[in-house]
């Protein structure tokens, strides 16, 4: 057993290493501000993202790690914070200033539940303690204003659009600017121009995740949206039968054309549990989404399966996870999210920077 001192306790904590980051936590910074007062023990753990899945574990194995290995410890004080990192890039920098990170969340075809998962991931991340955007970016079919049960519009200040807030996330759609009884009929650059408004003509602040629902398919929004700014990833959702999933691997090899990481595929309706006997149905069969996840080389953040809440919070305005947070459905929605911030954090810490799209797409109109 070794002395009380700070050098011994950051060596004790070398062996608590970041599952996904594959370093110790005193490399990669987390530890801050240790301090000894007699036998008791202070310091502080800051992460890479609030919705960090490893937090709880990560303070058990401080604990055990500094307890093992030093003698006389009283008690033990860990403060857990963090600072999500961000994609820098100067490009973004200059249309998106306080957003730290871009996420799409798209879908190969339509009705898999792609706008369900994104604003259910949305106010998760919310909830963790993140600063959260979500942009309603499928422009002809708007239905954010109806899962966030708002019907009004933004306010104008200092010429740009402020964003309204719902569940602790911060939300703009063409819904709530044009009368919802009236179809947006637009060609194609007059939606593109649409979404470029809600990133350059709306005051988002400071946020730590920018979320994008994207419309289904791989059409002019999605490529305006890759071209205006490089996204620091992309989310596809999915579900298990195989047309759903050869859409997705089209969604999936587009993001890869245009050199923007996919996070990793969600499958949603992934199979229903019989509320009388609690039998597992695989409605749309089963396993899909990971086959197609290990096919790809992608991860697979997780499953979440049907059920008659989900589809009531979204009619209601108040989305699963702030409708039931306690239920499985908003826990299996919880750990996707903080699957989807580890990720984000992966990226940052080994992947090099994109090169700039536009590059990529030059000859594309």
């Amino acid at each position: 057993m070794l002395p009380l001192t700070r050098e011994n306790i950051l060596n004790a904590l070398t062996v608590v290493r970041d599952p996904d980051l594959h370093k110790d936590i005193v490399a990669l910074g987390f530890v801050q501000n240790v301090t000894i007062e007699g036998s008791n023990v202070q310091f502080d753990l800051q992460l890479t993202t609030p919705a960090c899945p490893v937090r709880d574990q990560f303070r058990i194995d401080c604990e055990r790690a500094i307890r093992s290995t030093i003698e006389g410890v009283g008690s033990i004080g860990i403060t857990m914070t963090s600072s999500v990192r961000p994609h820098v890039n100067q490009q973004k920098e200059l249309i998106l200033p306080g957003v730290k990170n871009t996420v799409a969340v798209a879908s190969g075809k339509g009705g898999v539940g792609k706008s369900t998962v994104a604003v259910n991931l949305a106010v998760a991340l919310a909830q963790e303690g993140a600063a959260v955007g979500l942009v309603d970016a499928d422009v002809y079919g708007p239905s954010i204003p109806l899962m966030f049960g708002v019907n009004e519009r933004p306010a104008i200040s200092n010429n740009k659009l402020v964003p309204l807030e719902r569940h602790g996330v911060k939300i703009m759609s063409i819904g709530f600017l044009v009368d919802p009884m009236q179809a947006v009929i637009w060609r194609g650059p007059m939606a593109s121009g649409a979404v470029k408004q809600f990133m350059s003509d709306v005051e988002w602040g400071n946020l730590d995740y920018l979320i994008f629902d994207l419309p289904p398919g791989t059409g002019d929004i999605q490529l305006t949206l890759v071209q205006t700014i490089p996204l620091t990833g992309a989310v596809i959702v999915t579900t298990p039968q195989d047309v759903a999933l050869a859409d997705a691997r089209k969604g999936l090899v587009m993001f890869n054309k245009v050199n923007v990481p996919v996070l990793g595929i969600v499958e949603n309706m992934s199979y229903y549990i019989c509320s009388h006997c609690g039998q597992r149905e695989n409605i749309f069969d089963t396993g899909g989404g990971v086959r197609t996840a290990e096919e790809l080389g992608v991860p697979f953040l997780g499953e979440i399966p049907i059920h008659t809440s989900i589809r009531v919070g979204g009619d209601k305005g108040v989305p699963i996870v702030s409708a039931e947070p306690e239920g499985a459905q908003a826990g299996a929605i919880r750990q996707i999210a903080r699957k989807m911030a580890a990720q984000v954090s992966i990226r940052h810490l080994g992947a090099p920077q994109a090169p700039k799209v536009e590059i990529l797409l030059g000859n594309q109109n």
